[in-house]
């Protein structure tokens, strides 16, 4: 996908090539109106689609010739299901990335405290996660953000490096904000959908038919069937020939300060 940078002058371009064009056969206003339109749905296709990298450089996937994978976890800490999950992978000895909400963090800091201690990395995932994130203002936004830094630092004394924004949702605050805060923008190659899924064995399915080569692979605390499928995709997964490792290891970036 095209940067953002690259969009407008390439839409004037082609507007002016339009004009320049003899035997015209669209009015110039509707001519005009559909690179508009092309404009638009391709900005909205850059905000959602994380991996379109269209508002800022976003990690998503570490090398493809190696048959390394990682899993991160969003939305946490959850009562219950972070300390299930946790089990699972000390059981396993599998590492992984933790993307945390900061108001969920007081009354679970031993669940953090683990994850610390268990070996695996925590990054920010926004202090609020509320549904107008994307909408508030650059300032309001990494203050935000900067709210949840403190609440990581309370618990285990170092400020993350890594920023997932909410939802996946990126535009020109979340650009600046992860600039001016110089923040890593860690986003996945292998959407789960477990939140939303149905049935756990289509879940487990549909991840180990789509798995690949340095896939990082996003996964919820709070998933309906995250914590059935688990164990079964990690040994699964090992059977394939693939190799866990943390997502910070595997995209070659640290993950705090």
């Amino acid at each position: 996908m095209l940067k953002h940078r690259f969009i407008q002058p390439l839409i004037l371009a082609a507007g002016v090539l339009f004009l320049l064009t003899p035997h015209k056969t669209l009015p110039f206003a509707l001519a005009y109106l559909v690179l508009a339109l092309c404009y638009i749905l391709i900005t909205v296709y850059g905000s959602y689609f994380i991996q379109a990298n269209y508002f800022v450089d976003i990690l998503h996937h570490g090398d493809r010739r190696q048959k390394k994978i990682a899993l991160t976890f969003d939305d946490g800490p959850q009562a219950v299901f972070t300390a299930r999950v946790l089990d699972i992978l000390k059981e396993k000895q599998v590492p992984a990335l933790f993307f945390l909400i900061g108001q969920n963090i007081k009354g679970r800091e031993s669940d953090i405290l683990r994850m610390a201690s268990e070996g695996h990395a925590v990054g920010n995932h926004s202090y609020s996660h509320n549904y107008w994130f994307s909408l508030k203002q650059t300032g309001h936004m990494l203050a935000d953000i900067k709210l949840c830094d403190a609440e990581i630092m309370r618990v285990i004394g170092k400020q993350p490096k890594l920023f997932r924004p909410p939802y996946g949702v990126t535009n020109p605050m979340v650009a600046r904000s992860i600039k001016q805060g110089n923040y890593t923008g860690i986003g996945w190659s292998l959407r789960s959908y477990d939140t939303s899924a149905k049935d756990a064995g289509r879940l487990l399915n549909k991840i180990l038919s789509n798995i690949k080569n340095g896939d990082v692979i996003l996964l919820h605390e709070w998933g309906k069937h995250t914590v059935t499928i688990l164990p079964e995709l990690i040994d699964k997964s090992r059977k394939l020939g693939f190799e866990f490792v943390r997502a910070d290891e595997l995209l070659e970036v640290e993950a705090c300060y």
